[in-house]
Parts: C-alpha cells; sequence; structure tokens
C-alpha cells in the first residue's frame, strides 16, 4: 500500500464537494455570535417596565428624604426636599445627626451590612464577584437608611442611594427571571441609570456611568436595554419637574484661548485635588476600623462631627443641591467659597469613612465647584487679559474632581453639561476632565469607587478594548503542514511512523481522514502505540469519532469558547465552503501565541519612518542580462 501514515492533507488533491455535510459537523461547530437577538427585544421591554418603577421609587425617595428633614428639623408633615441650613433648633442640632447615625448603625447591624457607604462600589461588587445578584433586602433598606441618613442632616446626595436602589430592584426582578448572569447585569444597570436619570435629568451620563463603573463593557445588547431605561428615568424626570436643567446658571460665553488654558490648568489642579480627597476619606475610613468599638457605633460618632460642622456651616447639611446651583451662579465670594468647600469637605468624608449610608456624587460636585470657583476668583483677579469666568471655572472643576476622583472621565464630562445645559462649556470640560484624569492616573492606582472593594480582594477592570482574540480568524495561526492518518490505515503502519522520528509526527493526537479528505475522526499517540500489536485493527478502531472542529474563517474567541464547551484543548480546522476539507488544528497554545501581536502593539515602539537631510543619490542602472 501507499504511504498514507505520512500523508501531508492538500486540498487540491482531493475534489470538492458541491456542499458541506451538515451531519457531520453541525454537531461539533461552535455557534456565530450575533450581537443581537430577539431576546434583546423582551430584555428592553422588562427594562422599560423596571424604569419606569424605579423612577417613581426615586420621587419617593426624595419624598421621603424631604419628609424626615422637615420632621426633625421643622416639626411639620411636609415631604418638599428643603435644606436643613434654615433650621432653628440652635445647638440641640448638632444631636440630629448622631441620632440618624445610631439609626443606620442598627439597620446595618441587624439588617444587612451592605447598605453601609455610597451604593457604587457596593454595585460593582455584585457585578463583578457575584454574577449581579443582589440580596432582595437592600432594595427597600438601603433608600430607608439614606433617607434617615441624609434627612437628619447628613451631607450626601440622594443620586449614590437610588443607584444603589436601582440596580437592587433590577437585579432582584432579574433573580426572578430566567435570565442569564450578563441579562443581569444589563437590568441592574438599567435600574441603576433609570434612577440616575429621575434624579438629576442626565441620561446620557447616566449611560456613560453604567459603561464605565457598571457594565465594563458597550456592547448592543446591554447598552440598548441601559440607554432605553435611561431615557425612561429622564422622561419620569420631566413628568414632575420639567425640562429645565437640574443646576440652572447664567449663560456662558465660549472661552477665549488663553482662558481656556487656564481651565486645563485648573483640571489638573482638580486632579491632585480629586488624589487628596480620595486618600483622606480611605485614611478616615482606616482610622475608624481601628477604633476599639464596633461598627455599629462609626456613624454616630460620624454624625457627631458632621453636627459639629454644621453648626459652624449650617450649608453643609443634606443633599445641598441648592449649594451646587449657588456656586455655578456666581453667588458666593472667596471666602464664602473656601469655608463651603472646606466645611463640606470635612462633614463629608468624616460622615463617609465612618460608614453611613449616602451618595458622593453631590458633595464632590460642591466640592469641586467651590474649589473652582474659588480659583477662578483668584486667577480672573491676577491675569484679567486671561478673560477666565470663575463661574465657567466652578463648573469645569466640579465635573474634574469627579473625573479624578472616580476616572469616569466620560461621564463627568456629559453630567455637567447634561446638568447645566451650557453649551460653551463643553470644550473646557473636556480639556479640564481629561487632565484630571492624567494627574489622577498618574498618582492614584485604584479610585474612591474601586479602593474599597479592591481591598477586598475584587479586581476591577481599568481597560474596556476590543478583544483581541476576536479579530484573529482561526485560519491565520492554525498549524497546516501537519500528519494524517487515514481511517482504514493498519494501526501497524501507523506505529512505524510514529516511530520513525519524523518531526511531523512530535504530537499527541492526530486527525484522521476519509477517502474523500474529510476529517472524521482524531487518534491518539497513545492509543496508537498502546494497541499496534492487535492484529487487524485499523486506526478507526481506536479514533475519536466527531472531534470538535470549527470553521477557518471562525474567531480565535470562537475557537477558544468552544473548547471551553467541549471540554478540548485542540480543534480541526476546515474548510466549510470546500465541503469541510481539513485546513489544519488549532490548540491552547496557539491561542496564548496569538496575543503576541497584542503585546507587541502595545509594548514595542518604534520609527518607521526617517527623515534624510542628504541629497539622493541617483541608482546606477542594473546590470544587462541581455534578457527584455
Amino acid at each position: 500500500m501507499s504511504e498514507p501514515s505520512s500523508l501531508q492533507h492538500s486540498r487540491a488533491a482531493v475534489p470538492l464537494a458541491p456542499a458541506l455535510d451538515t451531519t457531520l459537523f453541525d454537531a461539533r461547530m461552535p455557534r456565530r455570535f450575533r450581537p443581537l437577538d430577539r431576546r434583546v427585544l423582551w430584555i428592553v421591554a422588562v427594562a422599560v417596565v423596571l424604569a419606569g418603577v424605579v423612577g417613581v421609587v426615586a420621587r419617593l425617595l426624595t419624598a421621603l428624604i424631604g419628609l424626615v428633614t422637615n420632621l426633625v428639623y421643622y416639626g411639620t408633615v411636609d415631604a418638599t426636599l428643603r435644606s436643613p441650613a434654615d433650621h432653628h433648633l440652635g445647638a440641640w442640632a448638632i444631636l440630629l445627626p448622631v441620632a440618624g447615625g445610631l439609626v443606620v448603625g442598627v439597620m446595618a447591624r441587624f439588617g444587612s451590612r451592605a447598605i453601609r457607604g455610597h451604593g457604587i462600589p457596593e454595585a460593582m461588587e455584585q457585578v463583578l464577584r457575584n454574577e449581579s445578584r443582589i440580596p432582595p433586602i437592600i432594595t427597600w433598606l438601603k433608600p430607608a437608611s439614606s433617607a434617615v441618613a441624609i434627612g437628619t442632616g447628613g451631607p450626601f446626595g440622594a443620586e449614590g442611594p437610588i443607584i444603589a436602589t436601582g440596580g437592587a430592584m433590577g437585579s432582584l426582578l432579574a433573580q426572578l427571571m430566567h435570565v442569564t448572569a450578563d441579562e443581569r447585569k444589563t437590568l441592574l444597570a438599567a435600574g441603576a441609570v433609570a434612577g440616575m436619570s429621575a434624579i438629576f435629568a442626565t441620561p446620557i451620563a447616566a449611560v456613560l456611568l453604567a459603561i464605565e463603573l457598571l457594565l465594563f463593557e458597550r456592547k448592543a445588547r446591554s447598552l440598548i436595554p441601559v440607554a432605553t431605561a435611561a431615557m425612561i428615568g429622564a422622561a419620569v424626570h420631566a413628568c414632575f419637574e420639567g425640562v429645565a436643567p437640574v443646576f440652572p446658571m447664567p449663560a456662558l460665553a465660549a472661552a477665549p484661548v488663553g482662558a481656556l488654558a487656564a481651565y486645563v490648568a485648573m483640571g489638573a489642579a482638580a486632579g491632585l485635588a480629586a488624589v487628596a480627597i480620595t486618600r483622606l476619606t480611605y485614611g478616615i475610613e482606616d482610622a475608624f476600623e481601628r477604633l476599639p468599638v464596633h461598627w455599629m457605633w462609626w456613624p454616630a460618632i460620624g454624625g457627631l462631627a458632621v453636627g459639629i460642622v454644621g453648626w459652624f456651616m449650617p450649608r453643609t447639611l443634606g443633599v445641598g443641591y441648592d449649594n451646587i446651583t449657588l456656586v455655578l451662579g456666581g453667588g458666593l465670594g472667596l471666602a464664602g467659597l473656601l469655608a463651603l468647600g472646606l466645611m463640606k469637605l470635612c462633614s463629608w468624608s468624616i460622615a463617609l469613612g465612618s460608614g453611613t449610608s449616602g451618595g458622593t456624587l453631590a458633595p464632590m460636585f460642591t466640592i469641586g465647584g467651590a474649589f473652582g470657583g474659588a480659583l477662578g476668583l483668584l486667577v480672573a483677579s491676577a491675569f484679567p487679559e486671561l478673560g477666565v469666568d470663575p463661574r465657567m471655572a466652578a463648573l469645569v472643576c466640579m465635573a474634574a474632581v469627579f473625573a479624578g476622583a472616580s476616572r469616569a472621565f466620560l461621564t463627568s464630562v456629559v453630567f455637567a453639561f447634561e446638568a447645566t445645559q451650557q453649551v460653551h462649556g463643553l470644550l473646557p470640560l473636556l480639556g479640564a476632565c481629561a487632565a484630571a484624569y492624567l494627574i489622577s492616573g498618574l498618582l492614584m492606582r485604584n479610585t474612591i469607587m474601586t479602593e474599597k472593594i479592591v481591598r477586598r480582594g475584587v479586581r476591577v477592570p481599568s481597560d474596556y478594548s476590543a478583544d483581541h482574540l476576536d479579530s484573529v480568524h482561526v485560519r491565520d495561526v492554525c498549524t497546516q503542514d501537519l500528519a494524517c492518518f487515514l481511517g482504514e490505515e493498519r494501526l501497524a503502519d501507523a506505529c512505524k511512523a510514529l516511530e520513525g522520528g519524523n518531526p511531523q509526527f512530535d504530537h499527541h493526537s492526530f486527525p484522521v481522514l476519509r477517502a474523500d479528505g474529510v476529517p472524521c475522526g482524531l487518534v491518539a499517540r497513545r492509543d496508537v502505540l498502546a494497541r499496534a500489536g492487535e492484529d487487524g485493527l485499523c486506526i478507526r478502531d481506536v479514533m475519536q469519532p466527531s472531534p470538535a472542529v470549527i470553521g477557518g474563517d471562525h474567531s480565535l474567541r470562537d475557537a477558544a469558547d468552544h473548547m471551553v464547551e467541549c471540554g478540548v484543548g485542540r480543534l480541526l480546522v476546515i474548510d466549510e465552503a470546500a465541503a469541510g476539507q481539513l485546513l489544519g488544528i488549532v490548540t491552547r497554545a496557539d491561542l496564548l501565541d496569538a496575543h503576541r501581536g497584542r503585546l507587541r502593539s502595545a509594548r514595542q515602539a518604534g520609527r518607521h519612518l526617517r527623515f534624510n537631510l542628504a541629497p539622493v543619490k541617483p541608482e546606477s542602472p542594473p546590470p544587462a542580462t541581455g534578457r527584455h
């Protein structure tokens, strides 16, 4: 017989069949990824209903905060959101945040410890570690504890708790449905962005927040339901509050070039401030960890600091949305801005470090806006020729501090624009937030959103890039020069080929072909050698029939997923356009080796164009060869 054991498979040597033998391969080929399918419509429909409910819950939460505030500070039954700064309780007001801290501590101790903190890191942890399964108790305990904490003077915004509550509602609804973990994550994010949109009417910023801090991806199957939920949340806000900006301010003029450069420099300074604020907050949290008392009492201790600071600066109490409007409108002088910013920072950082329940967005916007307004007044006074507007400085630093502390870069830019509707602020916002992000990234490994959960051992993705394996075809990396066996070949002949020293047979397994060149199995070296002495056996008697196969035009991501699903380390590669002819074999080592290109692009620097000022010498004519 011929030498089939050393056969080098050649597609040209085998006649092509008119169509692929689907009965042979369909059950073992990976399904092609589709960015969208009909199931997305179902998730979108669920997200719409969820967003409507969360939007109403957001309004109820603000009403509950207003009710608690009016009861404890003014003795009235009124759900209108009102600042505690106008109270007339005197020094007795110092004890109100302490009482609120005691209630929150009891709720956390006997309800769920997960209500402590500002909500977003806790939601991130459930996404990354627990397949987006948030305990149902958080759905009502988080807003209740936040209403008590903020209503008794806690220096927090309502946005953090409602983001956490919306996320918990989305997770709870998904846990009651038959959905995948990815779909549950999508509904969690949809509930969170619906809550943020219902509070601030910033739907685009809410979607970006979900991408940067919750979804850790930008895929159509998750982006569309989340965007729809954000739109519904904003529509609910419009029904209750109208379409006016949440933080109205006088119209700003376009920034001249000198002022634009100054705003970028202020953004860098805001990045330094963001690093300092983050380290201060977690330093205070570490100090609370060393206290010789149970953590249940920490919110009350933090509440004492809140009450004392509020006695000297009443504007630091409560959500402080009116403070943001006042700062952006230029309603405070230099001394007032510095006092508000520093006292708010002191009150908020201690309260947050104590583990009470509240948000971070509004306090950081207040601190950043006050910092930027003060800086803008100083620059405008020292360098009037630059044309710096202190109100614009307050706006860009408000966003830049949050961008530096959270690294939610796009969220910060778009939020400041949507919340104020200042078109001319977009360019300064972009430059300032980019500068703050750069400074923060160089000086701080983790962010104010991730430091807490990183300490618990959670690894948080920091970069979102395209899957490199999804951009490489299997046919471009598979081994094509390989030895094959025919199914009718005798084991004795195959054994001689394996022991003949040919490097093409230095593998653990080999494809088995039918007479027409189509693979029909996979045979292991050890099986051939172990049973070679048995008479009358052929390769088909010891091969593994129906091996896992993949088409050459599939991606390496498809190949990796198929290996996991089939529990194998290698796949036969076929040409689907040529009736299943064998192209080669792809292994786990090929998948790892494919990353060399990605690493080379990221790490190896080189110059490909060089400028040579020397005169170019004329090329000498080629030697005559006598041929034309």
